[in-house]
């Protein structure tokens, strides 16, 4: 027998079937033989139906029924009945029904599989990655997939309404600067040549503003040649937006608007807008990040000023050059000194600090710590001053050196910190926007500046006046939990301010010629006032599917190698296709 045509969906029955006839297709989740009568639980996408077979419904069929087994492909045809009382399964939205087979058509057999599916947390995500196709049969998975498309759906409606656009831009574009790698692609009929796959879609966005249609969005693959962590993949997908004629609040409302409802939505969960603002100095100097996790209330602290007079040599020269010295109050909590240790050299060996001092204080109050005979014994009233809630019961990790690079390894020693002692609220979503960005870093190793966001980001106004470390950007993240949602920013629409910032950065008029001369000259055609952000996608369904590593929603994503373990790539190519593009491949020494 051929495939019966599905009526219903496993997941979608309901009492207004019960008594009639439904087709149904699927995979074999489950099957268990109960001496004679046979009872497999067939899942398709929607959800697990049981099936039960039956010989004295059909005896003929019984023979093929008792060969099915797990992840077999079959299509059936039976009457949807209750199930007997005490075999309701409460635990399966399904579980009161069953549906009594009269006929059935085996579609596919399947070998034994590489990893049980109901086993997969327990195996390596190697091997889930290698057979991918399997592990997304997974109900988590599916439901992820799915989650993902209602998410993309979501966003479209909103928009539409909004009046915005959806435009696709090229994938095959031009290389820029945009602070990664780009992935680069030879063209076959201008050898020597290469096209870029999009880092994002960010000038071709501002030429479909410039073109007029003031209100555009896309929900765009972008590709990046960095390394990757648990939030980043090579290849991922934004939601660009871009808006003409408009100020930071216009866009911030339109995004406050879409992810109030995302998160209505998919966790239940009311968001209040306008979401409140934060400075960057401000964020940076408590949280020392620009992403920070508010969900738990350990903040940093600048304790130069308590060290200073104590004239610690060691801390003495680092303030004379200018650095600082900072820390983090642990309250009520008594680190064993292996765990201490252990902080020690976490900071110093995975972060890359010279050191981490750490104060604890003995029963007669004095300080208990590698520098202590350094250290006066009234310290702990000398630093209630400065700490006010400071007390005996507590322990002060301390970091000193340059400013930023002190407080960027606070602030990873802070979230070390929340996770290990439960500190962090998890039923708690705190989202947020930091502002006023610097709009120039300065790179030490080239010894030159580099522009904090991309080229294009508009400075401040009054920007002229002020030395270069000094300018800020009309900038603006979206943080949720730690993780950056979306960043964007208000663009230069004035060529002479483009240049300008071009000049800084070390673009000779030559070079921005060579680079962005195709938008320099689109800007002296009438080119709005605009800006846009870009959201990624992956980031925002990790949060809303409540998973700790970004592969998980992505379908097919890359290790950590950057490699697909079920596609085997990279991999080589023949040498024909090589030297139909010109190149030749040179062998490391």
């Amino acid at each position: 027998m051929g495939l019966i045509k599905r009526s219903v969906y496993c997941g979608d029955v309901a009492e207004s079937l019960v008594g009639q006839e439904v087709c149904v297709t699927g995979w074999v989740n489950r099957r268990r033989d109960h001496g004679g009568v046979i009872f497999i639980d067939l899942r398709d996408r929607s959800g697990i139906l049981q099936l039960v077979f039956n010989p004295e419904i059909n005896a003929e069929m019984m023979e093929l029924a008792h060969t099915l087994r797990i992840e077999y492909v079959l299509s059936a045809k039976g009457t949807l009945t209750h199930r007997a009382p005490d075999a309701i399964n409460p635990k399966m939205p399904t579980g009161k029904y069953e549906v009594n087979v009269t006929e059935f058509s085996l579609l596919a057999r399947s070998k034994p599989l590489p990893f049980q599916l109901e086993e997969a947390e327990n195996v390596s995500e190697d091997l889930r990655l290698k057979y991918r196709y399997l592990d997304l049969r997974r109900p988590e998975m599916q439901k992820f997939v799915r989650m993902r498309h209602e998410v993309n759906l979501y966003l479209r409606e909103y928009l539409d309404k909004q009046g915005f656009y959806e435009i696709e831009t090229p994938i095959l574009s031009k290389s820029t600067p945009e602070g990664a790698r780009d992935f680069l692609v030879p063209s076959r009929l201008s050898q020597g040549e290469f096209y870029a796959l999009p880092q994002s879609p960010q000038i071709y966005k501002q030429l479909l503003i410039l073109a007029g249609f003031e209100k555009y969005f896309q929900i765009a693959r972008c590709m990046r040649d960095e390394d990757l962590r648990a939030d980043r993949q090579p290849e991922f997908t934004q939601l660009d937006i871009e808006m003409s004629f408009i100020d930071e609040q216009d866009i911030q409302t339109v995004c406050e608007g879409f992810l109030s409802g995302l998160w209505k939505k998919f966790l239940n969960i009311e968001l209040k807008a306008p979401f409140k603002r934060y400075a960057y100095d401000d964020v940076f100097a408590l949280y020392g990040s620009d992403k920070p996790d508010m969900r738990f209330d350990l903040k940093i602290q600048d304790y130069t000023k308590l060290f200073e007079p104590m004239g610690l040599k060691f801390l003495q020269s680092i303030i004379e050059g200018g650095g600082k010295i900072g820390g983090v109050c642990v309250k009520d909590h008594k680190f064993s000194r292996s765990e201490l240790d252990g902080w020690v050299e976490k900071v110093t060996k995975e972060y890359g600090a010279k050191g981490l001092v750490y104060i604890r204080f003995n029963e007669d109050n004095t300080p208990n710590s590698p520098i202590a005979k350094f250290l006066p014994a009234d310290f702990l009233v000398q630093a209630q001053k400065f700490i006010p809630v400071l007390t005996a019961a507590d322990t002060l990790f301390v970091v000193a050196g340059e400013y930023k690079h002190s407080w960027s390894i606070l602030g990873k020693l802070r979230i070390e910190l929340g996770n290990s002692l439960n500190l962090i609220d998890r039923t708690k979503h705190e989202l947020f926007w930091v502002t006023d960005f610097p709009m120039f870093e300065w790179n030490e190793e080239e010894k030159g500046w580099n522009a904090c966001h991309h080229p294009f980001t508009s400075p401040q106004e009054g920007w002229e006046s002020l030395p270069i470390g000094d300018v800020k950007a009309r900038a603006y993240d979206l943080i949720c939990n730690g993780y950056e949602l979306g960043g964007g920013s208000i663009r230069i629409n004035n060529p002479d301010v483009q240049r300008k910032v071009f000049e800084i950065i070390g673009l000779s008029e030559e070079q921005a010629q060579q680079k962005f001369g195709f938008l320099l000259e689109a800007q002296t055609y009438g080119y709005p006032p605009e800006g846009g952000l870009a959201f990624g996608i992956d980031r925002i369904m990790m949060i809303l599917g409540q998973t700790n590593s970004i592969r998980d929603v992505i379908a097919f994503p890359k290790t950590q190698k950057m490699s697909c373990l079920m596609m085997e790539s990279p991999s080589p190519v023949e040498g024909k296709q090589l030297r139909e593009l010109g190149i030749k491949i040179i062998a490391e020494k």
